[in-house]
């Protein structure tokens, strides 16, 4: 399978995920849905914050040029809300799995479908 399908066949295609993306640890795009745009300045706060959150939690994250506040950021997940929806973005071995859900779709859902991918991505040494 490749990147492109994991992004629109396994989050996409959920129907719960709106937009996605999946980037490798250095910021290089292996795919993403038309007109999702991660930023090498947002990718880069991204990726700090799986290490040291502080900033994302005082600042709100930006990903596709919209601000999120940081609801949950650990060393594995990073959730963030903006209004009714919301970011969801999960850390592998080598990439970082991001899910943009809208209005409509739980947190809940969004977050298990995230990190479900996520698990058989480090399961498979991605």
């Amino acid at each position: 399978m490749s990147w492109q399908s994991y992004v629109d066949t396994n989050l996409v295609g959920t129907g719960s995920i709106a937009e996605a993306a999946i980037h490798g640890h250095n910021g290089a795009v292996w795919a993403t849905s038309k007109g999702f745009t991660v930023n090498s300045a947002e990718f880069d706060t991204i990726i700090k914050a799986f290490n040291d959150p502080t900033n994302i939690q005082a600042n709100g994250l930006h990903v596709n040029g919209v601000k999120y506040f940081t609801l949950r950021a650990d060393d594995r997940s990073i959730y963030g809300k903006e209004g009714a929806n919301g970011i969801v973005i999960v850390k592998t071995k080598q990439a970082a799995i991001i899910g943009r859900y809208v209005e409509g779709t739980q947190p809940g859902t969004a977050n298990k479908i995230v990190e479900s991918l996520a698990d058989y991505l480090i399961n498979q040494n991605y």
